[in-house]
């Protein structure tokens, strides 16, 4: 493996891990990057070569949050059960049915949501206790297994989803959506890690130098993160989606 070319996708894997700990979408990033750079390898090869990176990142970004900001534990512990379980599922599901029509679908959802989140001012600014605990834990488990399965089926914009349910459907704001997307996340690379392993399509001599670059991308973006807060989440996470939208759009129109 030429080292140049490590080097560059660990410059990749920075960015991804400091964009995703802040909001999610650093697969949009990673993602093409290693697909572009090594052509020659097949394509699950590549994927689960970068399930390592998101893993350390998910893992910086949940522990530098978990430190600021309090964890509903009794909740989200059985929601990342449930993640993991789902990921599983959806990764086994994509070795045997396409995935093409996950892009359009998605693509249809992450208009909504930027259109929703831009005129919306107040969304995700405070956190609303107007949810019963009883919602909660079951809105927080549904979400679990389907943005779960997603995840493991499909992949991108996952970090984004799981943020938008936590403010939509659990009434968190935007930093604390933020620190519990990124414990679920971990439960899901974790699945499609532990997948991709059995596997046997994973490239170490690149995994492994770009988990630590996006682990230190990751430690850098979540600090940002708890230091600016919400609004500068928010803006964030409109750029994600915007950015989302474009890259969805044109691989449909390509």
């Amino acid at each position: 493996m030429d080292y140049s070319v490590v080097l560059l996708l660990c410059g990749f894997s920075f960015l991804a891990g400091f964009v995703d700990a802040i909001i999610g979408g650093g697969g949009l990033i990673q993602t093409p990057a290693i697909l572009f750079t090594l052509p020659q390898y097949p394509i699950p090869t590549l994927i689960g070569s970068t399930k390592i990176p998101s893993l350390c990142g998910s893992l910086m970004g949940a522990f530098q949050y978990g430190r600021r900001v309090a964890v509903a534990g009794r909740f989200i512990a059985p929601m990342m059960a449930i993640a993991f379980g789902a990921s599983w599922l959806g990764s086994w599901t994509l070795t045997r049915v396409p995935n093409s029509f996950m892009k359009p679908f998605a693509l249809v959802i992450l208009i909504a949501v930027f259109i929703y989140t831009l005129t919306k001012k107040e969304f995700g600014q405070v956190t609303r206790q107007s949810v019963p605990a009883r919602q909660q834990r079951i809105r927080m488990w549904a979400m679990g297994a389907c943005i779960g399965f997603y995840d493991g089926f499909f992949g991108p914009g996952t970090g984004s989803f799981l943020v938008l349910g936590f403010i939509a459907l659990i009434g968190f704001d935007f930093l604390k959506a933020s620190a519990h997307a990124k414990l679920v996340n971990a439960a899901t690379n974790l699945a499609s890690v532990l997948f991709f392993v059995k596997e046997g399509t994973i490239l170490y001599a690149v995994a492994i130098p770009m988990a630590v670059a996006n682990l230190c991308g990751a430690f850098f973006g979540a600090r940002l993160a708890i230091l600016k807060g919400n609004q500068f989440i928010r803006i964030f996470f409109l750029l994600v989606i915007t950015a989302t939208i474009i890259r969805f759009g044109w691989d449909l129109v390509g």
